[in-house]
């Protein structure tokens, strides 16, 4: 298979050396760089753009979560630490493993397989919708309706469920995650733009820089304009 381009950023150097040797043996993943700071990793990955990252929690004064709030969330994450509190927290972000030093090397040799895994899942799997399609979805208690992909608007996360709002202001709930709606929606129509809310880029009317860490979309027939965390920021204005 493809080789899957990796980076460590964890602080302590040793730590990298030591990550590298334990790689050794896994010639299906290409370190291509290596740094102790989440401003040196924003420069690899807009360097070699790599699918997946090895990082520490505690870094200098910043930590491994800074670093997710700036990048895309298609690059997987395996989190590599010394603290097991954050545990529950990485795998709130989708983290592939969370590791703890001294890293096992039959855990690590369970991430990686688990990484390839899903690499394969992921080219194997075909978008389930086409922008022109049309879905069935209950509306309420008593009534039913096709809805056009084209028509909705934006989707945000309602318990288990997923709240779908159309231009014509309709809305309807359907048990599906966003994680599920990402996967099967067109990639060129719709994006990710907080974890909160996925919107159909044709319905962005603009979007305002709300402080360094915040933008705001405002989508056409919505009065209420959509958060856009710092990671999705840039992605959505290179769409619109």
């Amino acid at each position: 298979m493809t080789k899957i381009k990796a980076i460590i950023v964890d602080d302590e150097r040793l730590a990298r050396v030591n990550l590298k040797k334990l790689l050794e043996p896994h010639p299906e993943i290409e370190i291509v760089g290596e740094t102790g700071s989440c401003i040196g990793a924003i420069e690899l990955i807009n360097l070699h753009n790599p699918g997946l990252i090895f990082l520490d929690i505690q870094l200098s004064g910043e930590t491994g979560f800074d670093l997710l709030e700036l990048i895309d969330n298609s690059i997987k994450i395996i989190f590599v630490t010394a603290y097991d509190e954050y545990a529950m927290r990485a795998f709130e972000v989708n983290a592939i493993d969370y590791l703890l030093k001294p890293v096992n090397p039959e855990r690590l040799n369970a991430s990686i397989e688990r990484v390839i895994t899903r690499e394969k899942t992921q080219k194997s799997a075909a978008k389930s919708y086409e922008y022109s399609d049309s879905i069935y979805v209950h509306l309420n208690n008593y009534a039913s309706r096709f809805i056009k992909i084209s028509s909705i608007t934006f989707i945000e996360p309602v318990g288990n469920y997923s709240k779908i709002v159309t231009i014509e202001g309709k809305h309807c709930l359907v048990l599906k995650t966003l994680k599920q709606w990402q996967e099967e929606l067109p990639d060129n129509n719709f994006v990710r733009i907080h974890r909160s809310s996925i919107v159909n880029i044709e319905h962005v009317d603009h979007i305002e820089k709300k402080s360094n860490t915040c933008h705001r979309a405002f989508l056409k027939n919505i009065s209420e304009p959509l958060e856009v965390s710092r990671r999705y920021a840039k992605k959505l204005k290179s769409l619109n």
